[in-house]
């Protein structure tokens, strides 16, 4: 150990989950100060890995991309993922250095108290719980909306009483079953994107029973539907689509060894970027007309434009495996939102701003308060879905989450800023870092950068709408989540006083941190099939 661990003894004792866990190839048992919380090391790097594949495939790309397509068209929603993808991407390198260092519950809510300031943490762990449980809500309205492309005989409120039933089993279920069943899902939607793939570019090339050869027809008739500011107005859509990419951080305190799960996890978001955004918002300009009266949110079935284009090429038992695997991913996101929820309100509880109570979690790891409270909440507003048209909650919700996660996002890449400007402030090497990104600094302030520029942006949409005329209620209703925020803050602010930042050279870089041995324990080398297959494997995921 260098001289950094030296106040860090290995301490088994001193660990509330030490019984529960066995020694794993590069960890090392220390007292660190508060890394250690009752939350148990179940989830493996395969848990890791594929809930980080699957966690933000749901509503927002299924559904939301019809919208996204009406009020941008083919080029307005393919550069808006982009954008976006760009940007989840730099947060990921953020939060794969810090989340190896400091897996904590809350992950970047405590980060931020620790590099930032408390009041800017305060604001952000409540701003990104309640974001959690808007996202259950705007899932389970999600899952009634795929529901009625089946059938409309079952009224709304019994469809959301249903499958909150079943997001609440899944979460108050062991975590290690929890796991699983992302696992599951996440290997659905992953195996599907491919088969949505090809089959568009068939139909897009004429090879569909209605042989329509659409090729790029709407790509040349209309690029932007609604010229720039159709652009920008699908930004908000798009930023919700990628909203849970992070939860990354969040899982990292219940895995056994950080150190190698994150960086696989973040290595393979170019792969997520590519096939399931990328190409899937491709495939949606390749195949459905923009002014297709059946998308969501506009006046005929409010389908899924990938449903729309099976349908439209007179495929319709693909249509209905489709809306099928819409319905798992949607389920899957709200219930990994609960998880996120919960795991928000710990950390905030070990950072004395929540109720004491929130730090307890039973003996397989399930943290009670938090669950009941992020489930309840979630759970109820989704039956705002009951009086208002789903379209409409959708918009709500996704501006007010991707507002959320614009803040949770630039705070992320903020931290990582200021943690490695606390680093070199004390005399520390980049060298000592269990784990470094390759996109340092630049990705970090990429992020931060069209973080604050998004911010602005959907306040210009929020005072002159889209299709709309301005007025006080539709600012409120698409803005209010900055106010909210602004609101927090200041209050905490009030309470806390102090500095506006914490000073960088009385950090304590080693408080909550986790150390890691030099080097792994060596493994034979494989041969023949199983070094090819590990080869292939490693490039999939790294």
């Amino acid at each position: 150990m260098d001289e950094h661990k030296a106040d860090f003894v290995a301490d088994e004792k001193s660990s509330p989950s030490d019984e529960y866990r066995q020694p794993v190839s590069g960890d090392v048992y220390v007292h660190d100060h508060g890394a250690e919380t009752e939350l148990r090391r179940l989830l493996s790097t395969r848990h890791l890995t594929m809930i980080a594949l699957g966690s933000s495939i749901g509503m927002g790309l299924w559904l939301g991309s019809g919208t996204s397509l009406t009020s941008g068209g083919p080029a307005g929603i393919f550069l808006g993922y982009f954008l976006a993808g760009s940007m989840i991407w730099s947060v990921s390198h953020s939060i794969g250095e810090m989340a190896v260092m400091y897996p904590l519950p809350s992950a970047f809510v405590q980060w931020t108290g620790k590099f930032i300031c408390p009041s800017a943490s305060f604001a952000l762990g409540w701003a990104y719980w309640f974001s959690y449980c808007i996202t259950i809500a705007n899932e389970l309205q999600g899952v009634c909306t795929v529901l009625s492309f089946w059938t409309d005989a079952v009224p709304i409120a019994a469809w959301i009483t249903i499958f909150w039933l079943v997001i609440i089993g899944v979460n108050v279920g062991a975590v290690s079953f929890f796991g699983e069943i992302e696992v599951i899902c996440s290997t659905i939607k992953f195996g599907w994107i491919f088969v949505v793939i090809i089959s568009n570019i068939v139909i897009s090339a004429g090879g569909a029973p209605n042989h329509d050869a659409v090729g790029f027809r709407y790509w040349n008739a209309e690029p932007f539907t609604n010229g720039f500011k159709g652009f920008l107005s699908v930004m908000p859509t798009c930023i919700f689509a990628m909203a849970g990419s992070e939860n990354s951080g969040l899982v990292a305190a219940e895995t056994g060894n950080p150190r190698k799960a994150v960086p696989r996890a973040i290595g393979s978001i170019w792969l997520r970027l590519s096939l399931f955004y990328l190409l899937g918002s491709l495939m949606v300009t390749i195949t459905v007309s923009p002014t297709n009266p059946d998308l969501f949110g506009g006046e005929g079935t409010n389908a899924s434009p990938f449903v729309i284009a099976y349908r439209d090429a007179g495929i319709e038992p693909m249509a209905h495996l489709m809306n099928a695997v819409i319905f798992i991913s949607v389920l899957s996101t709200g219930s990994i939102s609960g998880y996120g929820g919960s795991r928000t309100t710990m950390g905030l509880a070990h950072l004395n701003m929540a109720p004491k109570q929130f730090k307890t979690a039973d003996k397989t790891g399930r943290p009670w308060y938090g669950l009941v409270v992020t489930l309840l909440l979630g759970g109820g507003l989704a039956y705002l879905n009951v009086n208002n048209g789903a379209a409409d909650v959708f918009g709500w919700f996704s501006n007010l989450t991707s507002l959320f996660t614009l803040f949770g996002w630039g705070m992320i890449c903020l931290s990582h800023i200021r943690f490695r400007r606390a680093w070199k402030v004390q005399g520390r090497s980049p060298s000592e870092l269990p784990w470094k990104s390759w996109t340092w600094p630049w990705a970090a302030w990429w992020g931060l950068s069209w973080c604050i520029i998004l911010i602005i942006v959907e306040f210009y949409l929020a005072v002159w709408p889209l299709g709309e005329p301005s007025s006080a209620r539709t600012f409120f209703a698409n803005y209010v989540s900055v106010i909210v925020i602004v609101v927090i803050y200041l209050g905490a602010r009030l309470y806390y006083r102090g500095p506006w930042y914490v000073d960088l050279s009385k950090v304590d870089l080693d408080d909550q941190r986790r150390f890691y041995v030099d080097h792994d324990e060596e493994k034979a080398p494989k041969k023949g099939f199983k070094r090819v297959a590990s080869k292939t494997i490693g490039f999939v995921f790294n």
